[in-house]
């Protein structure tokens, strides 16, 4: 377990830097039985803060029941506690990590796809009240035997790696992550001059336009940790073709060997060595679901392990990922989606991008000038 110094410096980081909470506010705080450590010091500062703090423990178990047992009516319920916290609160944290990951794997996909497409207006809610600036959220990991597993390592050595991705052995996280804003800024002053992108990997070639959209910098508010910036494409203007490097991860079960061929926006091919019906499920989710909400490139060059986690494998330093599905309001997406997942390909071999037919990325480094990650 964690000592106690690094989960108090983590709870204040959240709470401070990433939502910034105030006094008055209502939060939300969601965790399992496995981050009881972290769910209380977050609790403990809240409290601090004169701001008022509901807490919901879950289980995967429960989920479990539920989808075993549910039936169709069940599936297409939502919980009226879930709108009215999507409605009326202010800020959402979530802490991940939870005693199996694999306890939904074996689950039918079009249970969940029955789950999800019913939370459909629901995420719409969300997805309002963030753009325009009335619900703050942050999503972090809390370190677990079963992640430890996952990244084949041992619980101290994932305990190290969250840490340091977090700069929570810094002696001030929070002024870590304002380096990092500074530095992203430059790459996003440099992005958001150009309109035309293409991405050249292994059996990728892919290319999109961001006319009228925003490159978004994720410097640790949102997600804790962080390290990227992303954008959402012009939805019809995805050509080409891509290959995901590593596995896509989706309620603890892998798609491995993702390839996909897009003709102005649409999937016309995918394929995957493993996991294909799943993939076909998830792409006939919804309309938006075959279509590509984000196009990002990972920075944080300290996480170099591939976890089987997308919080962390998605901000590598090195590689881009898309995301399947809802994009983003804040930076022009006009795709929603119930679905938002994002699969990762590595560019640090050979790898490529284009801004405006010129190179300013290759082998998984930036060639912009005072950019140094």
């Amino acid at each position: 377990m964690l000592v106690d110094s690094r989960i108090k410096k983590w709870a204040k980081t959240l709470v401070d830097y990433s939502t910034e909470i105030k006094k008055g506010e209502k939060v939300f705080l969601r965790g399992s039985y496995e981050t009881l450590p972290l769910l209380k010091e977050i609790y403990r500062e809240v409290t601090k803060k004169e701001a008022m703090c509901e807490v919901k423990i879950v289980d995967n178990e429960f989920s479990e029941i539920f989808y075993k047992e549910a039936n169709d009516t069940l599936l297409c319920n939502v919980s009226p506690i879930d709108e009215y916290i999507f409605k009326n609160f202010d800020v959402l944290i979530s802490i991940g990590g939870e005693k199996n990951s694999k306890t939904l794997s074996h689950i039918d996909p079009k249970k969940i796809r029955k789950s999800m497409k019913a939370r459909e207006n629901l995420n719409k809610v969300f997805s309002k009240r963030v753009a325009e600036g009335k619900m703050r959220w942050v999503l972090t990991y809390y370190p677990t035997h079963s992640a430890a597993q996952e990244a084949n390592m041992s619980l101290s050595e994932i305990e190290d790696f969250i840490v340091d991705a977090c700069f929570l052995n810094s002696q001030d996280p929070s002024k870590e992550w304002k380096r990092i804003h500074k530095l992203q800024n430059r790459i996003i002053d440099f992005l958001s001059k150009r309109k035309n992108f293409r991405i050249v990997a292994k059996d990728t070639d892919l290319s999109f336009s961001t006319t009228g959209r925003k490159w978004i910098n994720s410097d640790g508010h949102n997600n804790f940790p962080s390290g990227e910036v992303f954008t959402s494409p012009v939805e019809t203007s995805i050509n080409g073709k891509i290959r995901f490097t590593f596995p896509g991860i989706y309620m603890g079960r892998e798609i491995e060997d993702i390839y996909l061929e897009f003709e102005n926006g649409k999937i016309v091919n995918h394929k995957a060595k493993v996991g294909e019906e799943l993939l076909k499920e998830l792409l006939k989710l919804d309309e938006g679901a075959s279509k590509v909400g984000e196009a990002a490139i990972g920075t944080n060059y300290g996480i170099k392990k591939f976890i089987k986690n997308m919080l962390f494998d998605e901000k590598i330093g090195g590689t881009v990922h898309l995301a399947l599905g809802n994009g983003f309001k804040e930076a022009g997406s006009k795709n929603f989606s119930s679905l938002h997942w994002d699969i990762l390909c590595d560019m640090r071999d050979f790898g490529e991008i284009y801004a405006d037919g010129k190179l300013f990325y290759k082998n998984g480094k930036f060639l912009i000038n005072g950019v140094n990650l």
